[in-house]
């Protein structure tokens, strides 16, 4: 697929489907909303050193923006919007997330998305110059992720996923296995806190399969829309391609709420 006539349609169906899911959602939880109030929508805004995916062949490489929504409480529809600083679009994922819970130290949260991904790739026309296009790629991915709060600073947790590529030219197949904990409210100062999020996974794609470090920190400030965060990830052991062995990205988030 190319960006063209068909690909400005699919914008606007992407556009209507946002709206028609808020809706929705607002509609389900309107009898929550009058003992809890309005609607929850937050969202957040990140600026990134270098775009990192967990799947390796969707990692972009360069600085980026993230935006981050979310609509709804147990409930949510979360879509996030990824571009390069160049303005390119990187990829855009639509999430669905029911928030369960189990007890009261014991969650369970599952998942399920469409995304889209894009790829500047250069091609050539009938008279054989060459220009550059944007190729989408389309995917649908299920997760289930249980979450066990050992206390108020240290929890664990698994996260499995599975996505299905649509076009035959790309993975069809994705397994993640993904073992985490965390490590919150260190107290930094008064005000400042951070938190510290080690995880190994492994990742199976097709044929291919590896074993990844990856670990996130957040340092934020209490009633503070500003936090700071970084990430790293690593392949222990792979045969995966990818066109990085180790990855690091820093990153400025500014959240909100409505």
């Amino acid at each position: 697929m190319t960006i063209n006539r068909k690909y400005n349609t699919r914008f606007r169906l992407i556009a209507f489907l946002f709206l028609v899911s808020y809706s929705y959602i607002s509609s389900a939880q309107k009898s929550d909303s009058t003992i809890s109030g309005i609607n929850n929508f937050t969202g957040a805004v990140t600026i990134q050193s270098k775009g990192i995916s967990t799947i390796p062949n969707l990692t972009l490489g360069k600085p980026a923006a993230v935006f981050d929504l979310k609509m709804g409480r147990k409930l949510t529809f979360e879509p996030q919007f990824r571009f390069s600083l160049e303005g390119k679009p990187w990829a855009m994922v639509f999430w669905w997330r029911y928030y369960g819970s189990v007890s009261d130290k014991l969650k369970v949260t599952l998942h399920a998305n469409h995304s889209l991904s894009f790829k500047s790739i250069n091609s050539f026309t009938a008279t054989g110059t060459s220009q550059e296009i944007i190729r989408t790629t389309r995917y649908l991915a299920a997760a289930i992720a249980p979450d066990y709060q050992i206390n108020k600073y240290l929890g664990a947790g698994m996260y499995l996923f599975y996505t299905r590529g649509i076009e035959k030219f790309i993975t069809r197949n994705t397994w993640m296995v993904s073992f985490r904990s965390r490590i919150s409210n260190i107290p930094v100062t008064k005000n400042i806190v951070a938190r510290f999020g080690p995880e190994i996974y492994y990742l199976k794609m097709d044929d291919k399969d590896g074993i990844y470090l990856n670990t996130t920190f957040l340092i934020s400030k209490k009633n503070f829309p500003i936090s700071i965060s970084a990430l790293i990830n690593k392949p222990l052991k792979s045969n995966i391609l990818s066109d990085y062995d180790f990855l690091w990205n820093a990153g400025l988030i500014y959240s909100f709420k409505l």
